[in-house]
């Protein structure tokens, strides 16, 4: 993340990429590296949709962000997480708002991106201005798109594969830092989906 402006961080559930990837950039505006933290996701989550559930946008949008939220208190004060959101040195934001912004001299995470369509990823990575850093974090086992939705996750991976500036870091279940036996649920989960591919 320190020697890339763009690096994905893919993997398997509690592996601690967005808790990482929002580490990172907390310590890049403390250190002064970025002027503001910009945290992204798409609001698609196990089919539901944000016109479907009550209250005004903020309200529609929270449940999905809460992850983000999550990693933030752990880091920061809740009072001053508070006042830097007020200020808007820290923005959390659906993906879909994205749409025609520079996102310059930021830290940006877009979280769940196994939930981006192909075209929701490149309208994403191609908002990333000067000065800025990028994070995308996914596990492509969890895709909630609707069925025939091609993940942009998993075509950013092949599509990007080689272009210079831009890391992908692959968690696998060596890697979670959850209860014991999350690791081995992933584990008997892919070898389960390895049995029935054949």
């Amino acid at each position: 993340i320190q020697n890339r402006d763009i690096v994905f961080g893919v993997g398997v559930a509690g592996t601690g990429k967005t808790y990482l990837a929002v580490a990172m950039a907390v310590q890049a505006l403390m250190q002064k590296q970025v002027s503001r933290i910009i945290l992204a996701r798409p609001a698609v989550e196990a089919g539901e949709r944000l016109g479907f559930l009550p209250g005004d946008l903020q309200e529609k949008v929270d449940p999905y962000l809460r992850p983000l939220y999550d990693a933030l208190f752990d880091l920061i004060d809740a009072e001053r997480v508070t006042k830097l959101l007020e200020k808007r040195v820290i923005e959390i934001a659906p993906l879909a708002f994205m749409r025609g912004r520079t996102l310059a001299d930021a830290f940006v995470i877009l979280d769940e991106a196994q939930n981006t369509t192909s075209e929701q990823m490149k309208m994403f990575l191609t908002r990333i201005g000067f000065g800025s850093k990028a994070v995308v974090t996914g596990d492509v086992t969890q895709i909630d798109l609707p069925t025939g939705k091609r993940s942009g996750l998993i075509e950013a991976q092949r599509v990007l594969a080689d272009v210079e500036g831009i890391e992908f870091v692959r968690f696998t279940d060596k890697d979670v830092v959850r209860h014991r036996l999350v690791q081995m649920i992933i584990k008997a989960y892919e070898e389960h989906t390895k049995k029935s591919e054949f």
